[in-house]
């Protein structure tokens, strides 16, 4: 049996899987930053929309705030079911709600959508200052742009100060940076599966990614959004997907659950598909319907500048910055993010006690999986908090907030 002859694919990927406006909001709301966002690089980016989600009632004094920070493919959606809107349900929906680890009684729990991202935030889907998609003229950002993002959110919400800042893979990077560029902002901090700066290995797992969509005749130099279903860069998209999800996982996860099989009904030898190479058609196939190349790009060239002692002083003397309250969380089959990595932020955080394990088959996604283990932490994180009083709805000079 060939390939062909494998069972029917979803229908032809849009252009760009990303929300387009006029899609249905779901539960997001949107906060436009009102001046242009001066980045790293110098260009000031205009216009800027964040997307977000919230659950629980904030505190008068907002000393409830915990913010939620996404991986590179997740968004705002961390709690609540798929529907209008929200393509996939929530990526920690176990940990966000009444009587969980984010328990949604006491915590005022905020999850942006990152910027450059393709879920409601500005990104290289996003119209630009001429209504048209951004594509190819989307500049570069680094962490540091996507949490000065992120403060004007905060800035907009009138939140000073969050109660914690929480992420995972990409949103630990960001959490890292929140805590150590911000610290008066951060009032304690759990960082799960991420490092204090990428490594070469990280950085070229990425840069195959990123040149397999770029690789891709339906990339068209970023400017693709306009193109018909089938027609947008999917099957770069697609290929990037499924190396980054060999990295995610473990190789005794994979080597127990599809060793050498091939698919039920097809041969290898003849054109067929192994297990495991279904599995990643799989996934490749969710992801194109749902995500954005260009957000795919610009997030993935964000993590490889990721390096938190960048002009300041290497490492060590960054993250001295950082003296509050610390879990630092690695997954014991991690191969993406290996625990060398967290263990050299925990012996450097000052409010850190020493690496905390995550003991999970499934590699790096064990921080998405393991929702039980990584709720006892963020209930160790956040023991208490004040009972949650109405507050008025802020109205922010620098920045508003839409329906």
């Amino acid at each position: 049996m060939n390939r062909s002859a494998a069972p029917a694919a979803l229908p032809l990927p849009p252009a760009s899987g990303g929300r387009r406006e006029g899609d249905p909001p779901g539960r997001r709301r949107w906060v436009t930053i009102e001046d242009p966002l001066p980045l790293e690089s110098g260009v000031r980016l205009p216009g800027v929309r964040l997307a977000y989600e919230t659950w629980g009632q904030r505190a008068a004094d907002s000393s409830n705030a915990v913010l939620v920070l996404h991986a590179l493919t997740g968004d705002s959606h961390a709690a609540g079911p798929a529907g209008p809107g929200h393509p996939t349900p929530g990526w920690w929906d176990a940990l966000v709600g009444p009587g969980r680890a984010l328990d949604t009684d006491r915590w005022f729990v905020v999850a942006p959508n990152v910027l450059g991202g393709c879920q409601g935030s500005t990104g290289p889907s996003s119209p630009g200052p001429d209504g048209m998609p951004w594509g190819s003229r989307f500049p570069y950002l680094t962490v540091r742009d996507q949490v000065a993002a992120e403060a004007a959110l905060a800035d907009a919400l009138g939140i000073g100060r969050w109660a914690a800042v929480v992420g995972g893979s990409m949103g630990g990077m960001r959490a890292l940076e929140w805590a150590v560029g911000r610290p008066e902002r951060t009032g304690s901090l759990l960082v799960l599966a991420a490092p204090a700066a990428a490594s070469a290995e990280q950085i070229a797992w990425g840069s195959v990614q990123i040149g397999a969509i770029r690789s891709d005749p339906g990339w068209r130099g970023g400017d693709y959004h306009d193109a018909p279903p089938g027609g947008g860069p999917h099957r770069g998209l697609g290929q990037a997907r499924r190396i980054a999800h060999i990295t995610y996982r473990s190789e005794p996860e994979l080597g127990s659950r599809f060793g050498g099989a091939p698919q039920p009904g097809e041969e290898p030898g003849r054109g067929g598909r192994y297990q495991v190479e279904s599995y990643l058609d799989h996934h490749a196939g969710k992801l194109v319907h749902r995500f954005d190349a260009g957000s795919y790009v610009a997030l993935t060239d964000a993590m490889n500048g990721h390096d938190i002692g960048r002009g300041r002083g290497g490492t060590a003397r960054a993250l001295r910055r950082a003296e509050m309250p610390a879990l630092v969380v690695g997954v014991d089959s991690d191969r993406l993010y290996p625990l060398s990595q967290q263990e050299e932020l925990a012996a450097l955080l000052p409010g850190a006690d020493g690496l905390r394990l995550v003991n999970s088959p499934y590699g790096h996604d064990g921080f998405l999986i393991e929702t039980g283990q990584v709720g006892s932490l963020v209930r160790e994180l956040l023991p208490s908090a004040p009972t949650p009083l109405p507050s008025p709805r802020p109205s922010p000079a620098l920045s508003k907030e839409l329906p």
